[in-house]
């Protein structure tokens, strides 16, 4: 994306993988929740997990030593011009789908208008910046972009998914259902149970296993992901045996939970993995499409009475770190820093886009009282809430124009949300404010959050180190009224689609950084959340039969180099 790529042609294996690793094996990851569909493109439906990253392949794979760098797959050399107006894919001759029928230039073609016109809404977003496709030869294919400055959608290319039209001009590609997906990719599914577990085996015949992208990559011979109907469950099976690496995000469990026979008698490993990525943002999000979020002092007046001092020492051990930014750990991140030259001038144009103090050091979280009282932040609730046009009345904050009190729902799908959500209530009630929490099942709470039907949700969103499209996706006006978007909090602001703009137009490492950092401002001026925490580090538990490369990428560690002890 920017700058020269880390690896030389003729490199051999990316550093993060062992291109001496054994073959062979299984592993078993465990999932919550349930699936209905086998389809992982599509908003319909519920897919498994896997299907993109074992089953389909992209023009070229990503290096994840660097924040944004692609070499040859699928496609065997790439050319490019230096205004990235265009981009022209030579195919790998070799390159085949699982049922033995070649990689076209057909199949880029069919891939780019499925995807395109029944896809999920953010590739209709990207590959609508195509203008127009040419042949070249029979191996040979041009896409021409857009004259819009976007920088990035040479690689955002490079990165669709191939699907073959031979198979999928037979379906219905926008049907949720349990056809057998087929792919290019390294596995096929071996079977299903629906809703319960998927199996994908081991291509034998997988056409690209001596590329150097691979080398040291998918070594396990069958994967299993097996469901659980919620996160107890699960650890339960973990502590077991019955699946084999389980991620933790609960602080609570990773301090205390770890205290079982397995791991006191030497069979599971705990592990922490450091990874040079953003934080991301994990946040209790505002939907701006209610009336009574619309108000930004509202909005300002929850994050206050979030109280993450003592909800982080009382219920997490004090294992978390206050998040600020979207990017914060990065040189990408607002928080901590003052705007530069570069950055006040994308801003100029937008007045009052970014508040005085975001401006001048980034976003700073309420101070929080660890014991709880918490009064100085209440008072400036209120007196938010006040300017808003609500006052309390017999102990109930009510809107003095009709006389209604406020009341919220928070929608929650796992228990972990459900003790925070409440948590977070009990503070709110201080002031007035009702708030209802919904533990709904999780095909419901996918329906209902597609949709924006909620006041409030959870959500994760990944920052890397090289961010782009998809930032249009996350919170670009166009996205705010498209069902399925991740812009769930119906952000429509001129100055973050100017950004994002930016952004994608840059052509240095200093001028991205700036546009990055200036929509981060934006962001957090406008209240549209309350920004909760990130852990410090990747953690992970292990049975002892799964081995891991010494070496750690920069995004940290990747499942698809590991490998079975055949001891």
């Amino acid at each position: 994306m920017h700058g020269e790529p880390l690896y030389p042609a003729g490199f051999t294996h990316f550093r993060y993988a062992n291109p001496d690793a054994p073959k062979g094996g299984a592993i078993t990851y465990g999932a919550t929740g349930s699936f209905d569909s086998l389809n992982p493109f599509i908003v319909r439906g519920t897919s498994a997990l896997g299907l993109r990253e074992h089953v389909f392949e992209s023009l070229l794979a990503r290096g994840y030593d660097e924040p944004f760098t692609l070499y040859g797959l699928i496609a065997e050399t790439v050319e490019v011009p230096a205004d990235r107006s265009w981009i022209a894919f030579t195919l790998n001759a070799k390159a085949r789908f699982s049922d033995g029928v070649p990689v076209t230039v057909d199949d880029i073609v069919y891939s780019l208008e499925t995807l395109r016109d029944k896809g999920r809404p953010n590739f209709k977003t990207y590959y609508s910046k195509v203008e127009r496709v040419e042949r070249i030869g029979a191996r040979t294919i041009k896409f021409h972009f857009t004259p819009d400055g976007d920088r990035e959608i040479s690689l955002i290319i490079g990165l669709m998914p191939i699907i073959p039209k031979h198979i999928y001009e037979q379906r219905d590609f926008g049907a949720a259902n349990f056809d057998v997906p087929v792919g290019s990719g390294p596995y096929v599914v071996d079977r299903t149970v629906p809703g319960k577990r998927i199996i994908y085996r081991r291509d034998p015949d997988y056409w690209g296993k001596d590329l150097p992208v691979n080398a040291g990559h998918y070594n396990i011979d069958l994967i299993t992901y097996e469901y659980f109907r919620d996160t107890n469950a699960s650890f339960e099976a973990f502590k077991t045996g019955i699946y084999d690496a389980r991620p933790e995000d609960d602080p609570v469990r990773w301090t205390t939970g770890y205290d079982f026979p397995a791991l006191r008698n030497g069979k599971v490993r705990k592990a922490a993995f450091a990874t040079g990525l953003p934080s991301g943002m994990y946040g209790l999000v505002f939907n701006t499409r209610r009336p009574v979020l619309e108000d930004r002092n509202v909005r300002e007046a929850l994050i206050h009475l979030f109280n993450f001092e003592w909800i982080n020492e009382n219920l997490y051990f004090g294992s978390y770190v206050r998040t600020r930014s979207f990017f914060d750990n990065s040189e990408l991140a607002s928080s901590g820093r003052r705007a530069g030259e570069r950055e006040r001038k994308l801003l100029a144009p937008f007045p009052g886009a970014v508040s005085p103090e975001v401006m001048e050091h980034g976003w700073r979280a309420p101070a929080g009282d660890p014991k709880g009282q918490d009064r100085a932040n209440r008072a400036r609730a209120i007196a938010l809430l006040r300017e808003a046009g609500f006052e309390l009345r017999n102990g109930v904050m009510t809107s003095r124009a009709t006389g209604q009190p406020l009341r919220l729902e928070i929608l929650v799908a796992t228990p972990a949300e459900e003790r925070l959500a409440l948590t977070y209530t009990r503070m709110t009630s201080r002031i007035g404010i009702s708030i209802a929490v919904r533990n709904v099942d999780p095909s419901q709470y996918q329906e209902r959050r597609n949709n924006y039907d909620f006041d409030m949700i959870f959500n994760s969103w990944f920052s890397s180190l090289s961010p782009g499209n998809e930032q249009s996706f996350y919170w670009g006006s166009a996205a705010a009224d498209v069902p399925g978007t991740r812009n769930y909090m119906g952000v429509k602001d001129p100055a973050i689609d100017a950004m994002i703009e930016a952004m994608l137009a840059a052509e240095t490492r200093e001028d991205f950084t700036a546009a990055v950092r200036a929509m981060d401002r934006v962001l957090m001026s406008g209240a549209y959340m309350i920004p909760l925490f990130h852990q410090p580090e990747q953690w992970l538990a292990l049975w002892n039969k799964v081995k891991v490369p010494e070496t750690t990428s920069l995004y940290g560690y990747r499942s698809s180099t590991w490998w079975i002890d055949g001891k």
